[in-house]
This record gives C-alpha cells, sequence and structure tokens, in this order.
C-alpha cells in the first residue's frame, strides 16, 4: 500500500498538465465522430433514392461514377441490383468535404425532385 502512495502523487501531480490536452483531444474526436456521421448520413440517404434518381446523383459525381465504371455494363448492373445494402460509406469518405456536401445537395435535389419509379 505504501509504495502506491509515491505512483498516485505521480499520477495526480501529471494530471491537471494532461487536463489541458484534453478538450484538444475530445474536440479531435467529436469532428472525426461527426465526419463519420455525416458520411453514413449520406449513405442512407443515397440508398433511399429511387434506382434513376440514384443513376442520376452517381453519374454527376465523378469519383463515385468511376467507382462503378472500372467494372464496365456488369458493374452498373451489380449495382442496380445491390445499392440499396452496397456499403457506400467507403466511397464518400474518399470525396472531400467540398465534394461530400455536392453529393449531399445533389441528393437532396433528386428526393425534391417529381418522384420516379425504381
Amino acid at each position: 500500500m505504501l509504495r502506491l502512495i509515491p505512483l498516485l502523487l505521480l499520477v495526480m501531480s501529471a494530471a491537471p498538465a494532461c487536463a489541458n490536452d484534453l478538450p484538444a483531444a475530445l474536440g479531435a474526436s467529436v469532428a472525426a465522430a461527426n465526419a463519420a456521421a455525416s458520411s453514413k448520413q449520406i449513405e442512407k440517404a443515397l440508398q433511399r433514392l429511387s434506382w434513376s434518381q440514384f443513376k442520376a446523383v452517381v453519374e454527376a459525381v465523378p469519383k463515385l461514377k468511376a467507382d462503378v465504371d472500372a467494372y464496365g455494363p456488369m458493374g452498373w448492373d451489380f449495382v442496380r441490383a445491390n445499392y440499396r445494402a452496397y456499403p457506400w460509406k467507403k466511397s464518400i469518405d474518399k470525396l472531400d468535404d467540398n465534394q461530400k456536401n455536392e453529393l449531399f445537395e445533389l441528393i437532396r435535389k433528386a428526393k425534391s425532385s417529381a418522384p420516379s419509379a425504381p
């Protein structure tokens, strides 16, 4: 027990110095969590679109379109069959913030347009 007291005092004396770093560390993790939630939110919104809306949005975002085009016509066939369940978050995470905002705006515009059949 007596051996633990110096260790406890050392930890307690270091705590105030570490406390100054805590807000910055928390801010970084909160920002990372917001970015992840944003990509996830975009993914879910994208998956809720009808096929024609989805295809128009993906074709308007060069990086997403390139991901699908890389597989040729069969890539688009696969996407059509699976776009509502496919994990788009990885592709969305590769976009910079401006591209994510543009994608979200395209999804919003597609939703507000006349509904189209899947």
